[in-house]
């Protein structure tokens, strides 16, 4: 007899992008992404306040085998080190073949995706945007307004992670502000 699992509903709170019953919260401060941001004496300044980046709220503990999804809210904090603004760590799916899709619900920011080459293909997400990441992206997340950035992503259940390569190798460019508009520039740390 097959075993089934039973449907479940979690609400998105769409005033701040949390989900209040999420079986799983993961927080990201500075002191958690050492070293991925290209200014290492404005890192080292802002190091003392350890400000939280960002927050996963992981809606789904579904088994993490084929034929399931997971999925997640991710809201990054306003904010910058040096001329960098806050982002996610960054990743590649365990499993490449992967592919993932993410839905803009507050703020305004980028998706910044590269492949294990180095391309370089930047996504703006705002409120409304459906961004795919395609198998073999790398991917992480900007915010570049003023208000939190508050995405939802969806994925399987058995992607995986790979952070590893992205905390190796960083991405071949980084998104800084320059005279108030956010600018792709290279990643002087990449390689």
């Amino acid at each position: 007899m097959t075993a089934y699992l039973p449907p479940f509903t979690h609400l998105v709170n769409l005033q701040d992008g949390t989900i209040p019953t999420a079986p799983l919260v993961q927080q990201r401060r500075l002191s958690d992404m050492r070293g991925l941001y290209a200014d290492p004496a404005a890192e080292y300044a802002l190091m003392a306040a350890n400000p939280l980046i960002y927050e996963v709220y992981e809606a789904a503990q579904n088994p993490k085998e084929a034929g399931h999804l997971l999925y997640s809210t991710t809201v990054i904090r306003p904010g910058k080190v040096g001329d960098e603004y806050f982002m996610t760590k960054g990743h590649y799916h365990a499993r490449g073949e992967c592919a993932e899709l993410y839905y803009g619900l507050l703020g305004e920011g980028y998706l910044l995706l590269q492949t294990p080459e180095g391309e370089v293909n930047l996504q703006r997400i705002v409120p409304g945007a459906a961004a795919y990441v395609p198998p073999y992206w790398g991917h992480r997340t900007i915010n570049t307004g003023a208000e939190s950035f508050v995405f939802l992503a969806v994925y399987p259940a058995d992607a995986g992670y790979d952070y590893k390569t992205i905390a190796e190798r960083g991405f071949a460019s980084i998104l800084v502000e320059r005279d108030g508009a956010p600018v792709l520039v290279p990643n002087p740390r990449y390689g």
